[in-house]
Order: C-alpha cells, then structure tokens, then sequence
C-alpha cells in the first residue's frame, strides 16, 4: 500500500483483487453504521475524492407508489459521501456531519447511483459542501443535493 493511501482505501483495493470482493466489502462497510444495511448497498467505485454506491430498487427499499424511498436513497448517499470522505481525507484532519440539503426532481422507479464528489483541494478545515447525486438507470437525475462536513485539526496525541 502507497504511504499516502488510507486504511479505508486500501482495504478496499485489496477487496478488489478476490472473488466477490467488492460485495463482500459493500457488506462488511454497511455494517460499520447498522442503518446503511438496511439498505444492502453495493460500493460500485471508491477513490480519493469520489464514491458511487448502487442501491437496488427492492421492495424493502420502495415505498407507497412502488418508487424508491427517499430515505433509503438519502441513506445511500450520506454512505457515498462518509466512505468518500475516510477515503480522501488527509491523515491530519476530521470530518463530522452537520446538515443535508436534498432536492427530489423526479420518481425513483429504478436501481439507483448514489454519488458524492469533491475536489482534492477542498481538504482543508472549514466548511466543506459535498455535491451528492442519485441517478436512476435511464441517467434521470432523482434526488440532489449537498451534505455539509466540518473538517478540523485532529487534536494531538
């Protein structure tokens, strides 16, 4: 593993390498906050900056009218956005959640991308928007938004 890659990232890059990798890390990262299992995501990609998580449109996840939730999906997303941030955070900071700002443009009548993206020079304390998106698999955007992080010095030790 490269000196500057985190543990999260590089346990990830190794997943990739056995059968079933990917799957079994999805299962394994989903158990860390109980609530993204009940969601069963699939990390698709994870790079410094950048995740994109599948969430699959299973009745468990639908609501009412046989979309997906909105819940569901923003749980997919503030999943994408917390494994792009332990990916992409330098080794000296932070992060912590402080809000969310989703927009529904439209149904979610199919498998859905959950993204969240930042620039690598974002990394600094301070305010950090984090651009999050879900997709469905016609490409029509579902639901949009920015989740907000606070990012500070990790306190000596």
């Amino acid at each position: 593993m490269a000196a500057n890659m985190n543990k999260v990232l590089g346990m990830y890059r190794r997943a990739l390498r056995w059968p079933l990798g990917r799957q079994l890390f999805s299962r394994f990262a989903a158990r860390q906050a109980p609530y993204f299992a009940t969601i069963s995501p699939l990390i698709n990609t994870l790079e410094p900056n950048h995740c994109e998580i599948l969430l699959r449109k299973r009745k468990r996840v639908q609501n009412h009218i046989g979309t997906v939730h909105v819940i569901a999906i923003a749980n997919g997303l503030e999943m994408a956005m917390g494994f792009m941030a332990e990916a992409s955070i330098p080794a000296h900071l932070r992060w912590i959640p402080k809000g969310m700002e989703l927009n529904y443009p439209n149904k979610a009548p199919s498998d859905i991308r959950c993204t969240a993206r930042v620039s690598a020079d974002d990394w600094k304390p301070g305010d950090l928007p984090v651009k999050v998106e879900a997709i469905d698999s016609q490409g029509n955007i579902v639901v949009a938004g920015i989740i907000h992080l606070w990012i500070s010095e990790k306190p000596p030790k």
